[in-house]
């Protein structure tokens, strides 16, 4: 996609409307204002290419309602998906407002003693509520001086952190998710729930049977000069790393099998990106309509167990996918989740559209205590293992980038994929070994990939879950990711299966609540899966939900980070009870 399709944020300066004297000495004023915004936003956001993001700034200060219609009808025409207003005085509220009611909007109201913008903001915001319009507030903490051209840090992290959730919810517009299959072991998670997708996010729900794939690799409906260039990359980067093949002697395949396998699940990653996005030289082969894919934004695997059973595995495909390079180079990750879990997918695709980085699908599996690690391993844990860890560990397959073998400020990272360099794609590879699948559980074959991330990382964890009568309801929980030695990793990691990869994670605890401790944390967790993102992004999260009318259930942000319409106040002094109140009140974006 080019950056020129993609949404854009527009700046909306408001201005005093009266004329001969006040709106003429404020118009270089408000107009600067504006401008400054845009330069913090193409400065500091990237769409999923890499590409700055792009601000669109209304042809003139809006006055009134007249202006106020032009600046809408030139967003339309702009593709524009979310606005900030921007005003350093006193200005004529409900008559300049953002009237859409399907994007995101917030007001920076300067915060000034001259022409005090910040009684606009208490106007303007005002009149959304009472017109049922969610806007997110800024005001600054400290008083400026007319004309000041810096935007201070408080500002600055509101402006930014509204950007990023409405970036979110106009790329997620309009896409689909793919489901390749349909229910997978009876996980409520891979049931999946069209109306919610088309109701809160704005997607479309495209289904396609597992059959699919099969008659593409029958029937060779994929790019054969791509299979070679792909398969000849495997092997030199991946098969050499092939592990032990730990199955029972009356299981094991032979190397002719084993190679077969390889091969096909080269052509099926292949036809799975295709299914999602697309592929003109599927076109050019005479195939049209495969040639358009589903416009997938993201998308899942059913796999187990009708496939499994008797086909290849998916870990291979999801764990490519999923990371931020394949055979073509480096390039951005494609939101693919194990089982068709789209609940965790659509988890996972908030942290991508947030961070831009690729994003850990695992299983929220155990919580080990420092008594139980101690019991089965003699080691007492000590530093951030002191309350225990909880083990994440996918049945297979996990983004490569989840090794931790990436580096930002000398400490292990996951970064966008314009950052990454080819060094540190070697140094992934390296750390991940693609094991013969364990055939009690993948009968049909395969390869799982396995390795331990990297501890010292800054992560995020969460997850959408849906409760009958409440709906959607998001739980986060930030943290970090934490090391073991060698031999308690060695102990842990045979009590479970040890061809899959495992990331030990240590939340942020709280001492109440949902975070009393670490086996709470796990205790309280509502679903088998869990999406990881790298960085601390609960207030993005956060912000980002209420723009959907989501609430969030479980989180242990610091309150003065959490940043939402300014309406939610209305709804009760508990920031966390009136989000539920807020979010029933207004419901969906889209229905």
């Amino acid at each position: 996609m080019k950056s020129n399709h993609y949404p854009k944020i527009g700046i909306r300066p408001i201005i005093d409307g009266r004329r001969k004297g006040i709106r003429e000495s404020l118009e270089d004023t408000t107009m600067n204002m504006a401008k400054n915004v845009a330069k913090l936003y193409s400065e500091n956001l990237f769409y999923p290419d890499g590409q700055p993001v792009e601000c669109v700034i209304a042809d003139t200060c809006i006055g009134g309602v007249k202006e106020a219609a032009d600046c809408a009808e030139k967003f339309k025409l702009e593709n524009v998906g979310l606005t900030v207003s921007v005003t350093p005085c006193w200005c004529y509220g409900s008559e300049t407002i953002d009237m859409d009611p399907m994007i995101p909007k917030a007001i920076w109201g300067f915060n000034g003693t001259e022409r005090p913008g910040a009684v606009y903001l208490a106007a303007a915001l005002a009149a959304h509520n009472q017109k049922g319009l969610p806007t997110f507030g800024i005001y600054g903490r400290d008083v400026q001086d007319m004309g000041d051209p810096q935007i201070p840090a408080d500002v600055k992290e509101k402006l930014l952190r509204f950007a990023k959730g409405g970036l979110a919810v106009a790329l997620m517009k309009g896409k689909s998710y793919l489901a390749i299959g349909t229910v997978s072991m009876g996980i409520a998670g891979s049931i999946v729930d069209a109306d919610f997708l088309q109701e809160y996010l704005g997607m479309r729900t495209e289904y396609v049977d597992c059959s699919e794939i099969l008659r593409r690799v029958e029937q060779e409906i994929y790019d054969k000069d791509e299979y070679q260039k792909a398969f000849g990359w495997t092997k030199e980067k991946c098969v050499v790393n092939e592990g032990e093949d730990y199955n029972p002697e009356h299981l094991k395949r032979n190397r002719e099998q084993k190679d077969k396998d390889w091969e096909f699940v080269v052509k099926m990653t292949m036809i799975m990106r295709d299914l999602m996005k697309g592929n003109p030289v599927l076109g050019k082969m005479g195939y049209g309509e495969e040639a358009m894919g589903h416009n997938a934004i993201a998308g899942g695997f059913q796999g187990q167990r009708q496939w499994t059973d008797f086909m290849p595995n998916g870990d291979f495909s999801e764990a490519i996918l999923n990371s931020s390079f394949d055979w073509n180079g480096i390039r951005a990750p494609h939101i693919f989740a194990t089982e068709n879990d789209h609940l965790n997918g659509i988890s996972m695709l908030f942290g991508n559209l947030l961070t831009n980085t690729a994003q850990i699908f695992a299983d929220v599996r155990t919580y080990w205590s420092p008594d139980a690690i101690e019991r089965v391993t003699g080691w007492k844990p000590e530093g951030l293992l002191v309350d225990g860890a909880i083990h994440l560990i996918n049945s297979g397959s996990c983004t490569l980038d989840g090794t931790g073998k990436q580096s930002k400020d000398g400490k292990p990272a996951m970064k966008p994929f314009w950052e990454i360099d080819n060094s540190e794609v070697d140094k992934m590879l390296d750390a991940t070994h693609w094991y013969p699948s364990s055939l009690e559980y993948f009968r049909g074959g395969g390869y799982s990939s396995k390795f331990l991330s990297e501890g010292g990382m800054p992560v995020t964890m969460c997850r959408l879950n849906i409760v009958k009568g409440i709906g959607p309801v998001l739980q986060i929980a930030e943290g970090v990711t934490v090391g073991l030695p060698d031999h308690v990793f060695n102990t842990i990691d045979k009590r479970t299966d040890k061809t899959w990869p495992s990331t030990f994670f240590v939340p942020r605890v709280t001492g109440k609540g949902r975070f009393k401790d670490v086996y709470s944390v796990m205790n309280y967790w509502g679903s088998n899966h869990g999406a990881i993102s790298y960085g601390h992004i609960g207030a993005d999260l956060i912000s980002l939900a209420s723009m959907l009318s989501i609430p969030v259930s479980m989180h242990n942000i610091d309150e003065d980070k959490i940043f939402r319409p300014a309406s939610w106040a209305a709804f009760g002094p508990e920031n966390d009870n009136a989000d539920y109140r807020a979010c029933a009140a207004y419901g969906p974006l889209y229905k």
